[in-house]
C-alpha cells in the first residue's frame, strides 16, 4: 500500500470512530462499528491501533485534518493575527460540534500518563508547520516582537490554546469554548505583537 493510501486509511478509522464516539459514547462504540462505519477492516485497523483505547491519543489527527483543510482555504492577504484568529476559530468550532467533553478530557488524560509518542506535541503536525509559518511571516511583517524566537511564539500561542481546552474540560463543558476563546485570544495575541501593533 503506497503512502498517500496508507494516510487515508488511517484518517478513515479515526474520523470514524470520534464520528461514533461523539454520537454513541466511547463504551458504546465497538471495533466493529469504527471498522463498518470507517469502510475498512479490522486488519487495516490493527495494523495501525493495539486497541480501542489507542484511538484516545488520535484525536489530533482529527486537528490535523481541519488544519491541512485550512491550509488550502485559508485566504493569504489575512494578517499573521487574523490567520491565527481563524485557525483558532476553526478548530474550537469543530471541537464543539464533534468532540464531546468526556473524550476531550480522556485525550489529555491519555497524553499526560503515555511513555510513548504524545501526538499533541509532534513537532511534525500540520498545526506545528502551519503555526511556524505564520510566526515567520508576523516576524518578517514586524508584527510579532524580535526579541521572541519563532519557536517561543508557536510555543506561546499552543499553550494557549490548550489552556483553553484544558479549562474547558474541568468546567465540564458549560460555556462555549470557542465564544470565550473570541474574548481572550485577542488580548493574549497582543502581548506576542510589537508594541503599538495587535489591533483587531
Amino acid at each position: 500500500m503506497k503512502k498517500p493510501a496508507r494516510k487515508q486509511t488511517k484518517s478513515r478509522i479515526v474520523s470514524a470512530a470520534w464520528n461514533l464516539f461523539y454520537q454513541y459514547g466511547y463504551d458504546n462504540t465497538t471495533i466493529d462499528d469504527i471498522v463498518e462505519a470507517s469502510h475498512t477492516s479490522k486488519g487495516s485497523f490493527y495494523h495501525y491501533f493495539e486497541s480501542k483505547d489507542a484511538l484516545l491519543g488520535s484525536l489530533s489527527y482529527l486537528f490535523d485534518e481541519k488544519y491541512d483543510e485550512l491550509q488550502e482555504t485559508l485566504d493569504p492577504s489575512l494578517s499573521p493575527l487574523d490567520k491565527l484568529l481563524t485557525m483558532n476559530q476553526e478548530l474550537f468550532l469543530m471541537i464543539e460540534n464533534t468532540v464531546s467533553v468526556t473524550m476531550l478530557s480522556q485525550l489529555f488524560a491519555a497524553q499526560l500518563i503515555t511513555k510513548g509518542e504524545k501526538h499533541l506535541l509532534e513537532p511534525d503536525r500540520t498545526y506545528y508547520r502551519l503555526l511556524r509559518r505564520i510566526a515567520i511571516e508576523g516576524q518578517q511583517q514586524a508584527v510579532f516582537r524580535d526579541d521572541l524566537s519563532v519557536n517561543d511564539i508557536m510555543r506561546a500561542y499552543a499553550m494557549f490554546e490548550r489552556g483553553m481546552m484544558y479549562e474547558w474540560c474541568l468546567s465540564g463543558g458549560n460555556y462555549s469554548l470557542y465564544q470565550y476563546s473570541n474574548q481572550l485570544l485577542p488580548l493574549f495575541l497582543k502581548g506576542l505583537c510589537v508594541k503599538g501593533d495587535g489591533s483587531f
